[in-house]
């Protein structure tokens, strides 16, 4: 007996559909994200890079690895839909700056984001991964700078984690905030262990 097809089954066909901004996009529409009504974990990143939008695996190049490391968690689990989702703050790559990928086109968040997430009910932890997404989850709570911000992450739990990008473009950044592996990994292990093992 075939699953019956759901609202958000309905609104990810939509989303994968989705050419709003197409005209802006050097590589062409190709929205990549993962979502599902039972996923307790929900990972914000920034935008698909050209690796991803290549293979249209979320997360699939050297940063998702890192990430995987931060999380504690294998392959398997990471891409394991019915436990965890991941809706960047931009679906497409959105093309090359001066310095890296240019930022997320703004049409995601204000055409999907607000659709998307309440179809999600049994989310319990945000992981929002860089300024985009912070700014999208923390809003008027944020701090002055996204250092500050990662370091006040107690502040934010239980619901919303926030994390600087994983990229290997950030490795000064790790060197510079030691606290990061020291106090931040093992807490984002601990909560995430204990979202997916409910």
């Amino acid at each position: 007996m075939s699953k019956p097809i759901t609202d958000l089954d309905l609104l990810l066909r939509e989303v994968r559909a989705c050419r709003l901004c197409e005209e802006h996009l050097p590589m062409g529409p190709k929205p990549v994200l993962r979502a599902s009504a039972t996923a307790r974990l929900l990972i914000v990143g920034q935008a698909p890079g050209t690796l991803v939008h290549a293979s249209g695996i979320p997360w699939n190049d050297a940063s998702g690895m890192r990430l995987r490391g931060w999380l504690g968690v294998d392959r398997d689990t990471f891409y394991d839909e019915g436990k965890i989702a991941i809706v960047p703050m931009g679906f497409c790559y959105p093309g090359r700056g001066n310095s890296g990928d240019l930022p997320p086109r703004p049409e995601c968040s204000k055409t999907w984001h607000h659709r998307l997430l309440p179809l999600m009910p049994e989310v319990k932890l945000v992981l929002a991964i860089g300024q985009y997404a912070q700014v999208y989850f923390l809003g008027d709570t944020r701090k002055k700078s996204l250092t500050d911000t990662v370091h006040a992450w107690r502040e934010y739990a239980p619901r919303v984690f926030p994390l600087p990008h994983p990229s290997p473009r950030n490795v000064a950044w790790f060197k510079h905030n030691p606290w990061f592996d020291a106090e931040v990994l093992p807490a984002l292990r601990e909560q995430v262990s204990a979202v997916l093992s409910r």
